[in-house]
């Protein structure tokens, strides 16, 4: 994991950005947990996750992405899902994800 991963920061504006990789999925969700663990603690009322570098987005990465939300609704904020392509768009309207979570830059090639 790269150092700016473990150490998200806010940028002034109460935004963090986290990059998914295949990497951080191989061991389970314990990686990007704490990551959206790090980013509330700083904070964060926005909380981007980009999640180009992954093919596939697991039931429990979603679940997490759902109560990193919740914390950050509560402080006003949202969580948002960039450059998902489309497995993982899939499992988010599977499962209403889509509806709750913020989407940006959409539908890249699978």
């Amino acid at each position: 994991m790269r150092p700016a991963d473990r150490d998200p920061g806010t940028d002034g504006s109460g935004e963090v950005v986290l990059r998914l990789t295949e990497e951080m999925l191989a061991d389970g969700v314990a990686d990007i947990r704490w990551l959206l663990h790090d980013a509330l603690l700083t904070g964060a009322r926005r909380v981007v996750v980009d999640v180009r570098e992954v093919e596939h987005l697991s039931s429990p990465a979603a679940a997490s992405l759902l109560s990193a939300h919740r914390t950050c609704r509560a402080r006003g904020g949202s969580v948002v899902v960039r450059g998902a392509n489309r497995r993982t768009l899939d499992l988010l309207r599977r499962t209403g994800l889509w509806r709750v979570l913020g989407m940006e830059d959409l539908g890249r090639s699978a």
